[in-house]
């Protein structure tokens, strides 16, 4: 059974270019989300397996959408996603409870490597 990943960015080109990278390696996308409020709100009635979730979003960022997500389920899954020059926040996610940060633009073979370690 393929696994199911919540893709999380404000732009719709990041979400569908990591829908693509995803779909190609045989992952299923479940939902979508364009901001942190509505990611932690698709993560509880989807439960997927795993979320990539960008740091800079509006309404609710990145950060504050991992520390969510983790209230709800302390095991959650969360990749996070950033632009070159957000190393402070990635360490912050991080210590948010995400389990590996990809760096934009995205690498195929980063974003799956980062997504087979997740998931173990």
């Amino acid at each position: 059974m393929a696994r199911r990943i919540l893709v999380v960015d404000d732009a719709a080109f990041m979400r569908m270019m990591i829908k693509d990278i995803l779909t190609k390696h045989g992952y299923e996308v479940v939902g979508e989300a364009e901001n942190g409020q509505k990611a932690v709100q698709l993560y509880k009635e989807l439960k997927p397996d795993l979320v990539t979730m960008d740091i800079t979003m509006p309404e609710m960022d990145g950060i504050a959408a991992v520390r969510e997500i983790k209230k709800l389920d302390s095991g959650a899954k969360v990749i996070m996603c950033s632009a070159m020059g957000q190393q402070m926040m990635v360490m912050e996610a991080i210590q948010a409870g995400a389990r590996d940060f990809i760096v934009k633009p995205f690498q195929q073979e980063r974003v799956i490597q980062a997504i087979e370690k997740a998931l173990g």
